[in-house]
């Protein structure tokens, strides 16, 4: 496949109208075919370091399309501008939580554009900036990290998070649970924020899935002996 049309007619037969009701629920607009993730990773490997499709298939505003895009780009590759124009697009949390802060977290710009998108107006552009954070704490040796500004951050959630929107809240949690697990020096105030917070409160459109627990979450991976153990990459 070479081509956006080839890649969106594959996306199309391998849509699932039960899953894209599914992705509705959980607050996706009509611009999806319900594609799973497995048939995603398949296409994925036909189209891999094809940088330029990877860029229009993102803009076709597609969901499964832009979720696909973010499998096949490489942050590293992308300019500013164009991680920029694709958080701004990303307006819904399977692209703007997980997807775009994929090759977000690999830039040169991840740092610059987490911090200005935490600050941002829009709840799908601050919840991106989270959770790009949180794949920086979680691939970056903590030597490479600004500690005093991540013990900020800790701060900052402790703060505000039952002031701000609702996936902002979401991926606050997921960043105190990033920083807890992958940040060695501040597993300590990273387990104290969780215990602040609690059990946090975030309407998940009414479906089964939950919140967790920041501390119980960290407590696990300190069981298993992960605590501080970085990723290669954040991606699924």
């Amino acid at each position: 496949m070479n081509t956006v049309k080839q890649v969106m007619t594959a996306l199309k037969k391998k849509g699932n109208p039960q899953r894209q009701q599914l992705y509705q629920r959980h607050g996706a607009k009509d611009r999806l075919y319900g594609v799973s993730v497995a048939d995603m990773k398949t296409i994925a490997r036909t189209i891999k370091g094809k940088q330029e499709l990877a860029g229009e298939l993102y803009d076709t505003g597609n969901y499964d399309a832009m979720y696909l895009a973010a499998m096949v780009a490489d942050g590293r590759q992308m300019a500013k501008r164009q991680l920029q124009s694709w958080a701004r697009a990303a307006d819904w949390q399977l692209v703007s939580e997980y997807a775009v802060p994929w090759v977000a977290s690999e830039s040169a710009h991840a740092r610059d554009l987490a911090l200005k998108w935490i600050d941002a107006r829009k709840e799908h552009v601050a919840a991106c900036g989270w959770s790009t954070y949180g794949g920086i704490v979680t691939t970056t040796a903590d030597e490479d990290l600004d500690l005093a500004e991540i013990k900020s951050l800790l701060k900052r959630i402790e703060d505000e998070i039952d002031s701000v929107a609702n996936r902002v809240r979401y991926t606050m949690n997921g960043f105190v649970i990033a920083v807890g697990a992958y940040v060695k020096p501040l597993t300590r105030q990273a387990k104290a924020t969780a215990r602040k917070l609690g059990q946090v409160d975030v309407d998940m459109g009414g479906t089964s899935c939950k919140v967790p627990v920041a501390l119980e979450y960290i407590g696990k991976i300190e069981a298993m002996g992960r605590a501080g153990k970085k990723r290669k990459t954040i991606r699924c």
